[in-house]
């Protein structure tokens, strides 16, 4: 099968993130989402140790290859199978090729393997996004994780620096989200609004914030190297969601959207005001946070930094 097969532009979504950041439930709540909104959809499973999805596939990559088998036959470790896994598609391109080709004038959700090295630094997961894009796919990757994070300062500088190196390692249009908001507050509270935390600002205040912990006061010029490469690239934000919630669902897609430039297209009938609206960014982030907070965040009398200087 020729490298032009598919000629006509297809535009998707590669949805990645650690395990249980939940993107299985975000490819089913998307594609319930734009079904109802008139869009043709398809959720691509690419990963290998995924059974029992609750979405239609309409293609899943255990019909060539399951983590399982892999273990069995080659005993491998969940890992070290999920990278043969993913080695074994760049092989067998055709395959993969063939099933979408049926599948034209669709959008994809492509689900991803959830272990984190695909995404940082193997080449595998990478080399598959590339001979998409050579088969004219425009995808715009969709990092989930646990917006819970948020709560540990700790967690969220590794989380920044895992987003990071997801975006500058992919090499995609990224759009990152805090998954889960509904249960953003179940392990602790937030020691600042949410914008904070979704536009990344000044990230001093999150170190300061960690020294008030006697094990991490020790790590306060590691934390804060890792903090200046997180601000010197100043690439990473957060755009949060609840997948049950249609607003919060609406407004990442029109992130993911803006992001692969499907927004810009023609398979839709848009209006000149949602074209503008997307070129000079009027979507105005501040507000749609602060409606999110309000309605996720138990408002309270102290933040947490006072209540610590107070301890």
């Amino acid at each position: 099968m020729s490298e032009n097969h598919m000629s006509s532009l297809a535009f998707g979504q590669a949805v990645i993130g650690p395990p249980g950041s939940g993107k299985t439930t975000y490819c089913f709540g998307m594609q319930e989402f734009m079904s109802r909104i008139g869009r043709k959809v398809a959720v691509v499973n690419l990963d290998p140790a995924n059974e029992g999805t609750p979405y239609q596939c309409a293609v899943d990559i255990s019909e060539l290859i399951t983590l399982a088998d892999v273990m069995d036959n080659l005993k491998l470790g969940p890992n070290g199978g999920l990278i043969y896994c993913m080695e074994y598609l760049e092989t067998n391109f055709d395959w993969l090729q063939e099933k979408l080709a049926k599948l034209k004038g669709h959008y994809f959700l492509f689900d991803c393997p959830g272990q984190v090295e695909l995404c940082t630094h193997h080449g595998a997961l990478k080399n598959v996004f590339a001979q998409l894009a050579k088969w004219n796919f425009r995808l715009a990757a969709v990092h989930l994780v646990d917006s819970h994070y948020c709560t540990d300062p700790g967690k969220f500088i590794s989380v920044l620096c895992t987003s990071l190196s997801t975006m500058l390692h992919v090499e995609l249009p990224h759009v990152n989200v805090l998954s889960k908001m509904d249960l953003i507050e179940q392990y602790g509270k937030l020691a600042f609004n949410l914008d904070y935390y979704t536009e990344v600002l000044d990230l001093s205040y999150l170190v300061d914030h960690l020294a008030t912990d006697p094990f991490f006061k020790n790590y306060r010029r590691l934390n804060e190297k890792l903090v200046e490469v997180i601000e010197d690239y100043s690439l990473v934000s957060f755009v949060p969601l609840n997948v049950q919630d249609k607003e919060s669902m609406r407004r990442v897609m029109q992130a993911v959207d803006k992001a692969n430039g499907y927004s810009f297209g023609d398979l839709e009938q848009r209006s000149l005001e949602a074209l503008m609206s997307a070129a000079v960014g009027a979507d105005f982030h501040f507000t749609s946070t602060l409606a999110v907070q309000e309605k996720y965040v138990q408002p309270q009398e102290k933040t947490v930094e006072q209540e610590a200087m107070e301890i």
